[in-house]
């Protein structure tokens, strides 16, 4: 029986929600997936169907997130569910929203600088995400993230003093996984847009992440 995963899209468009669902989507179905895409987050209220979810993928910046929805969300999670996605539509989502962000392991806080040219350095060479990939270049939004120790971080970026004097040399998580009751949560705040995914290593550390946050 094929794995199942669920794509839900929405929010801001700055960040290309569509796009960026529509790469992730056919590389899921390649690796044998059935994928569901859904617009609405009122999915997350129907238990039965979240129940029979893999894995989750949320492109969904910013925008609300109803109690029932959260309720839904975090409990599908807690059973077994994982929970994947990147850069805003996971850790810049649902501001008032603190057990989501709990859940998440982090939130975004600032991109100083905005589109700049910064390094991403893979921390852990042997976990099956970044395992066989070495540092790479970015240049896109260099995320500021206010994140939880408890996360297993595999891969960071280090601030210089270009745009913060008080943040250089402050080293960042760009890559991590957790845990969240019986669920596996993964992130990277990589993907600002669709054509950050043209970076090889972007792109193969968010389809190694949904693979591995897979029930």
């Amino acid at each position: 029986m094929s794995k199942r995963s669920l794509i839900v899209w929405g929010g801001w468009s700055g960040h290309e929600p569509e796009q960026c669902a529509n790469i992730f989507a056919p590389l899921l179905r390649q690796a044998g997936y059935t994928v569901d895409v859904e617009t609405s987050l009122d999915v997350y209220t129907d238990s039965e169907r979240m129940s029979g979810y893999d894995v989750i993928t949320q492109i969904y910046t910013m925008s609300t997130l109803s109690k029932e929805q959260e309720k839904g969300l975090l409990a599908a999670i807690r059973a077994g569910a994982g929970f994947a996605g990147w850069h805003g539509g996971m850790a810049d989502a649902f501001r008032n929203n603190t057990e989501y962000q709990f859940m998440v392991g982090g939130q975004w806080v600032a991109h100083p600088g905005n589109i700049i040219d910064y390094t991403v350095q893979i921390t852990n060479h042997d976990d099956p995400i970044t395992a066989g990939l070495n540092d790479f270049a970015m240049r896109s939004e260099q995320y500021y993230m206010h994140t939880d120790p408890g996360n297993e971080v595999l891969a960071t970026t280090t601030f210089d003093t270009t745009y913060c004097d008080w943040i250089g040399g402050t080293v960042m998580p760009v890559v991590w996984k957790r845990r969240w009751g019986q669920g596996k949560i993964f992130y990277t705040s990589l993907g600002h847009v669709a054509k950050d995914f043209d970076v090889p290593e972007a792109k193969e550390i968010v389809r190694r992440g949904i693979l591995w946050a897979t029930r």
